[in-house]
């Protein structure tokens, strides 16, 4: 029924690929006859690490490549961090299957617990603006700087004393089993970005042998997640150039969704909390979307986008 030989596309990070053996891992335990080879590609965001991703084009440069892959059927599906692949791909090709999401929070990183203890004009390390915009929002004197590199090279730099704190996904932290001590932001102190902790499989559409695969890996409640908020960061065709960020989930019975969109320095920070029904997922992020857009995030838009 199935090839012996399946091919797996991934990012050759640490990351990437203790993503990818995660994903293995899950199908080998409902298809043990099956064989995984993994096919590291370097993509464009891999190649540039000295620029901040809002300047050399934002969101695609960690997929680009991996889905050219998959187009030429140099491998069977592709393993990607949500919060990297833009709301619009190839139309041959299909995020088939997104397996229950790991921690979708970012995380704080310091001798200093929180962010309002640091010293007057201490340095932090992020190079996304979203973080930036919220950071700026809590303490306007910090020195926010750019810091890029995979997780162990942003924590050496930390461990250092180049920064006085630095914020990362805790996802990455718990995916690579890095012991080191940090405070969870919860979504009143930094709202994550958009897929944030979610992983995507992507394969071409007309492989439906595959599509039924890796179907068994597939987590209904992280999927309505990210449908609402790549529902939003479609609505707001946002990409990295403008602050911005949403965090979806299911409570009782209803999906709920928080979001924010901003100015770079946090002064127009504009938030809103959004209710609806699980089965209207695009719905709930597009009405939010609109609501941040009604609120003033239309202005920013104007002036931050490309």
């Amino acid at each position: 029924m199935f090839p012996n030989l399946i091919k797996v596309g991934t990012r050759g990070s640490k990351l990437a690929l203790a993503q990818t053996d995660e994903v293995i891992l899950a199908l080998k335990k409902s298809y043990p006859e099956l064989e995984f080879e993994k096919v590291v590609i370097k993509t464009t965001g891999d190649k540039i690490l000295d620029s901040p991703l809002s300047k050399i084009g934002g969101k695609g440069l960690f997929v680009k490549e991996i889905e050219e892959a998959l187009l030429r059927e140099e491998i069977d599906l592709a393993v990607h961090s949500m919060k990297d692949v833009p709301t619009r791909i190839p139309s041959e090709l299909e995020i088939a299957a997104i397996p229950k999401r790991e921690s979708p929070f970012d995380v704080w990183i310091s001798n200093y617990l929180e962010v309002k203890k640091l010293p007057l004009g201490s340095k932090v390390g992020t190079s996304s603006l979203r973080r930036l915009s919220q950071l700026k929002k809590i303490r306007k004197d910090l020195k926010v700087e750019p810091l890029r590199g995979n997780v162990d090279t942003r924590i050496r730099k930390w461990m250092e004393g180049q920064f006085d704190g630095i914020i990362l996904a805790e996802a990455g932290l718990k995916r690579l089993k890095i012991d080191i001590k940090y405070q969870r932001l919860n979504l009143e102190e930094m709202i994550p970005a958009v897929g944030q902790g979610a992983l995507g499989i992507e394969i071409h559409k007309e492989k439906i042998w595959l599509k039924k695969l890796i179907k068994v890996i597939n987590c209904e409640k992280t999927a309505l997640a990210i449908k609402a908020e790549r529902a939003f960061l479609s609505t707001l065709e946002g990409g990295c150039q403008v602050p911005l960020g949403a965090l979806a989930y299911l409570f009782n019975g209803k999906l709920i969704m928080t979001g924010f969109i901003s100015d770079l320095e946090g002064e127009r920070f504009y938030r809103w909390t959004e209710e609806g029904k699980i089965e209207e997922a695009e719905l709930v992020g597009e009405t939010l979307a609109k609501k941040l857009l009604k609120m003033g995030g239309e202005k920013i838009l104007k002036e931050l986008s490309p």
